[in-house]
């Protein structure tokens, strides 16, 4: 499904573009062009009063609040840069912004998220961000069963692996969202909340 409309109350939700997280290669957008299509999105939303929720993953340094659990499948092993869970200097420094703290992919489970989104008045989220097939599916999903409208700006997300980010962005979020590219929303926002 393409973007329709924006609620009255929208707002952006941003996954994990942080210093750590934007030090992977991205596919098939690099992390670079999804900050800039981010920044843009975040400054458009800002200058109309809506929301902007810069969401970051943390862990302690022992792992020990890591979601536990077996799987096939461990997490990458790299050593993350200094001060790798700190969100990028671009989008920082805009004390309406909503910073969410998680622990796990989701940024619903375990977290403050919709408890801020509510007393807003929120119906409706705008995902960018990275990684499309965790981070952002894992939020999309949440979303869609809390019940809020879903939007998925497909040219601002990414992933490190290409065949994943295709298969969140072509099977899993038209079941859950309205999809489309960081321009098409700009231009509902433009026509909905002049």
């Amino acid at each position: 499904m393409t973007v329709t409309t924006l609620d009255p109350k929208s707002a952006l939700v941003v996954i994990d573009l942080q210093n750590g997280v934007m030090a992977v290669p991205g596919d098939p957008y690099t992390t670079g062009d999804v900050l800039t299509r981010t920044v843009e999105l975040a400054d458009a939303f800002r200058s109309r009063g809506l929301p902007v929720v810069l969401v970051r993953v943390t862990f302690a340094a022992d792992g020990s609040d890591r979601t536990p659990g077996r799987t096939d499948t461990p997490s990458p092993g790299y050593t993350p840069p200094a001060c790798w869970d700190h969100v990028v200097d671009a989008l920082t420094g805009h004390d309406q912004d909503i910073t969410v703290t998680k622990r796990n992919w989701s940024a619903f489970y375990g977290t403050d998220l919709d408890m801020q989104l509510r007393r807003r008045g929120v119906t409706q989220i705008v995902l960018t961000g990275v990684a499309t097939s965790i981070g952002v599916e894992s939020t999309a999903r949440a979303a869609h069963e809390h019940g809020y409208h879903v939007t998925v700006a497909t040219d601002a997300v990414t992933d490190s692996d290409g065949a994943a980010h295709r298969n969140s962005v072509e099977k899993i979020f038209p079941r859950i969202a309205e999809t489309g590219t960081s321009s098409d929303i700009l231009t509902v926002l433009d026509r909905t909340h002049s």
